[in-house]
């Protein structure tokens, strides 16, 4: 009877046991199974894809000016075909050449050898720029009066470094020593300045005096660091106008009214440039690099 009794009783703990298995075992299944709790994170937007436009430059009213010694003591002056036709030099190819994508490389440093002549530490400063014929004559005698017509210049770059003291001349216009007329102002400099831009330009001197940077007045126009950005200069009716664009600053500034300049007196002839115009003379290691996508101008 007790055997019996252990019996049934053995056969009922199996029983238990195997029902206690089976659960535990579906119980894990359904853990196996069920989905994953979904966690969805907010949608993220795909950056978009910035390409970069070729240089578009009219090349034949143009000329390049290196901080190299043409053998008199004064900077190189490269003219326009050499450029197409991709001859520059060994040494001035350190300075000025092209990228994959179009664009242009404009390195320089302090050298000596400025376009005006030799130059010792802490006088005047060196650059990599193009300087403009307007009617492509190949003639630094190719020059425009601000008194009649509309004249524009876009430059669209990059600054990729200024070393020293974070300053180099990104454009210009400049004024030019005639009959009767003293002086070779750089009457407008569009300046980067720590990533700033920053319009430099000359205002009317006192009685006698030449245009120069005596009188001048400098305006903050808009912060690019060193993002892609298009500086814009207009002259029309006689007055300066400057516009700037940085898609990646969000900034979208039209024509602005700078000064009246033939309405002040002004009768220089002028022409554009536009580059990497280094503010050091300091030493000769520090260096600066802007990097060249579009030039474009008008005259109307």
């Amino acid at each position: 009877m007790y055997k019996q009794s252990m019996g049934i009783l053995d056969n009922r703990f199996f029983i238990f046991v195997m029902i206690l298995f089976i659960t535990a075992c579906a119980s894990k299944e359904e853990v196996l199974i069920a989905p994953p709790v979904e966690n969805t994170p907010d949608e993220m937007e795909t950056p978009p894809v910035v390409t970069m436009d070729p240089a578009a430059i009219t090349w034949e009213n143009w000329y390049l000016s290196v901080p190299i010694d043409r053998g008199n003591g004064k900077a190189t002056s490269i003219g326009y075909q050499d450029i197409v036709d991709e001859k520059l030099t060994t040494e001035a190819s350190k300075y000025f050449y092209k990228n994959d994508d179009g664009s242009y490389t404009m390195w320089t440093k302090f050298t000596g050898f400025t376009t005006s002549g030799l130059s010792q530490l802490g006088d005047k400063y060196c650059r990599t720029e193009l300087r403009e014929y307007w009617r492509g004559n190949q003639d630094t005698n190719d020059n425009w009066s601000m008194s009649t017509g509309v004249h524009i210049l876009e430059s669209t770059m990059q600054v990729d470094f200024v070393e020293g003291n974070g300053r180099t001349i990104v454009a210009q216009i400049h004024g030019k020593e005639s009959a009767g007329i003293s002086g070779n102002p750089a009457t407008v400099k569009i300046r980067w300045n720590s990533g700033m831009i920053q319009i430099d330009h000359y205002t009317r001197p006192n009685e006698g005096d030449p245009w120069t940077s005596n009188y001048d007045k400098k305006v903050d126009f808009g912060r690019v660091d060193n993002e892609l950005f298009t500086f814009k200069i207009k002259i029309e009716a006689g007055k300066l106008f400057c516009a700037l664009v940085c898609e990646e600053k969000n900034i979208d500034t039209d024509y602005t009214e700078i000064y009246d300049y033939v309405g002040n007196g002004y009768i220089h002839e002028n022409y554009f440039k536009t580059g990497n115009y280094f503010g050091w003379h300091d030493d000769y290691d520090k260096a600066a690099q802007v990097v060249l996508h579009k030039v474009l101008t008008e005259h109307k």
